[in-house]
């Protein structure tokens, strides 16, 4: 049992590799799961037993390079808390209005992606929530939980998770509008954007203003000392 499980784990790596090697030089929609099943050597029939569609297999592969961040599993793997809470969130902000800007267009084509999958059948949007919920959810909802402990934010009511949601959403599509060459909407100077996003985005999933003022102050401060030392050095 032991060896047809290790077999199993080795062929499904090796249809993953097979697949980033064809979606790096093809893009999503050139790439094809029989041009995936041809660069592995297996029958297509053989891939579907291990991922049933191409959007399930570029999920995956979003999923393995998100684990393999270590900025991301340092931030997942602190203490619950407010300042825990408010670092999720601001990565999050900073991932995505920073999308555009960067040179990585892969980025910006999965942002693309993620966005005709919502007007498609759904399946690649619905593939990535559950990894980013399986990813984030827990420590998202348990640094929540601290901070109302904390009194840094107020009890909540429903389900908790929704605000995740809410807020990723909010970024996602605050992003969209800056992917065109000439931005959909005008919303100022980047730093300001990013900054003002948190604080409503913080405020809306309960924190109250003295907890933002002092987590986001610090944030702000902190990265101001690195650039004076980077600019001195």
């Amino acid at each position: 049992m032991s060896s047809l499980r290790m077999t199993s784990d080795l062929r499904r790596q090796l249809i993953l590799g097979a697949a980033k090697r064809c979606f790096a030089r093809h893009g999503y929609t050139g790439t094809t799961t029989k041009s995936v099943a041809a660069a592995a050597a297996i029958s297509e029939a053989l891939l579907f037993k291990h991922f049933p569609s191409k959007a399930a297999l570029y999920a995956e592969i979003l999923s393995d390079e998100c684990e393999a961040d270590p900025a991301l599993m340092d931030l997942l793997e602190r203490e619950p808390s407010t300042a825990t809470l408010v670092e999720v969130l601001r990565g999050m902000v900073g991932h995505y209005l920073h999308i555009a800007d960067g040179p990585d267009q892969e980025e910006a084509q999965r942002l693309r992606l993620m966005a005709t999958s919502h007007l498609d059948d759904g399946e690649f949007a619905r593939l990535l929530y559950a990894k980013i919920e399986k990813l984030i959810g827990a420590v998202f909802l348990a640094s929540l939980e601290r901070a109302v402990a904390a009194g840094d934010a107020r009890p909540f009511s429903g389900d908790p998770l929704n605000l995740f949601w809410f807020a990723h959403h909010t970024v996602m599509t605050a992003a969209l509008t800056r992917l065109p060459a000439t931005p959909c909407l005008a919303y100022g100077k980047a730093d300001d954007l990013e900054r003002q996003l948190c604080e409503f985005l913080l405020r809306g999933i309960g924190l109250n203003d003295a907890a933002i003022a002092s987590h986001l102050g610090h944030d702000q401060a902190a990265r101001a000392d690195k650039t004076a030392i980077a600019e001195s050095a």
